[in-house]
């Protein structure tokens, strides 16, 4: 919304400046009249030489030769006061508002899309350098999320081509071959729509917990694991996996379905990404000082070093790993479970066994149990 020009900022602490300082003058001199010339006689008064209570002979002064004399001087005084407040004033607010002219520059190279640019302010630390400060760390951070959000939509837009890319040479064999089996072409088309299909529910999940906007409920992640592992106990059983959860309750605040799907995400990752036979997952879960804590550890193959770091980056998928089922993830798992923490001021931890498989441990911030089960 436009608004009418005004008087900028410099100009009007310039004007402040010059009026205090004139009006210190003219307290000065008012404290003068108030206790000095008020008492001068206005009459002129004889001093008689040798009287007892005179010391020197003469003719006192008289209020009105004094004013006639002062009164000039004083007006000269204050418009000396008010030229030397306007310059004064004016050098002091330049010098003042310097860092605040850099930190305008900054926002408005900001507003074009140039990201990149730091004020970096030095000297001794005040408000114009905490705001300096903040503003960087803020830019940086918009920097951080422009890049991860560019490339997550370029992989994104990749992975949900994969899918059409397949639907649509499965279509094109069927039209130049009429003969082809429908059932197996059926099939095939259900298994990369409803790859097309997690993918996209991933994507619209993985949002929404970025967003930081969720309900605040009473949970407990001990009963979510459970919920878990037996959803998922058929998939482990298909895998030969064994499933072991233990531990205490483990209370929280946040939004249920969030957390569900957190954990749910946590334990089917460590299923699919385990050794073929005679793996195992294992859940914890309990308190430590004020923190609930979920681990989720498994027995799956050995995971290089560098790759522990990328795993909770979109459609990483660490190692190459095929699932029984020719499905491969789109490496969403992980991600999904970070930004789910984030969203609730948890932290997320990742570690790789040292047999192999990977562990990893969530806290979040304690609440409140969660109501029992009937």
């Amino acid at each position: 919304m436009a608004r009418k020009a005004g008087l900028s900022v410099r100009v009007r602490l310039t004007l402040s400046y010059a009026g205090f300082l004139v009006l210190a003058g003219v307290l000065l001199l008012a404290t003068v009249w108030v206790f000095l010339l008020r008492y001068v006689p206005d009459r002129a008064m004889l001093i008689v030489p040798g009287s007892a209570d005179t010391l020197t002979p003469g003719v006192f002064p008289v209020r009105s030769n004094l004013l006639r004399v002062f009164a000039p001087r004083a007006a000269e005084i204050l418009a000396f006061l008010l030229a030397f407040g306007l310059l004064g004033g004016w050098v002091l607010a330049g010098r003042m508002l310097a860092p605040l002219t850099r930190i305008t520059a900054a926002a408005r190279t900001a507003g074009t899309g140039s990201l990149s640019h730091r004020i970096r302010l030095t000297g001794r630390r005040d408000e114009f350098r905490d705001l300096s400060d903040a503003f960087d760390a803020m830019l940086e951070r918009i920097e951080s999320h422009v890049a991860e959000q560019q490339r997550f939509a370029a992989n994104a837009a990749h992975e949900l081509r994969t899918p059409l890319a397949v639907s649509r040479a499965l279509l094109d064999v069927a039209r130049d071959d009429p003969g082809r089996d429908r059932d197996e072409l059926v099939e095939r088309l259900s298994a990369v729509n409803r790859r097309a299909i997690d993918l996209t529910e991933a994507l619209l999940l993985l949002g929404r917990a970025d967003r930081w906007n969720v309900v605040r409920d009473r949970v407990d992640l001990s009963l979510l694991a459970e919920d878990a592992v037996e959803s998922l106990l058929p998939l482990a059983e298909q895998r030969g996996i064994r499933l072991d959860v233990t531990g205490g309750a483990a209370p929280t605040v946040g939004s249920t379905e969030l957390l569900s799907r957190m954990v749910t995400n946590l334990v089917q990752n460590a299923i699919v990404h385990n050794r073929p036979a005679d793996g195992a997952v294992t859940v914890r879960t309990g308190t430590h000082g004020d923190a609930s804590v979920l681990r989720v550890a498994n027995t799956g193959p050995r995971l290089p070093p560098g790759v522990v770091p990328t795993l909770t980056e979109p459609f990483q998928r660490g190692t190459e790993r095929v699932r029984a089922d020719q499905h491969v993830g789109a490496g969403l798992g992980l991600a999904i479970v970070q930004s789910v923490v984030r969203a609730h001021h948890g932290t997320l931890d990742l570690a790789a066994g040292p047999d192999g498989g990977l562990l990893v441990t969530v806290r979040l911030p304690g609440g409140a149990p969660a109501s029992p089960r009937r």
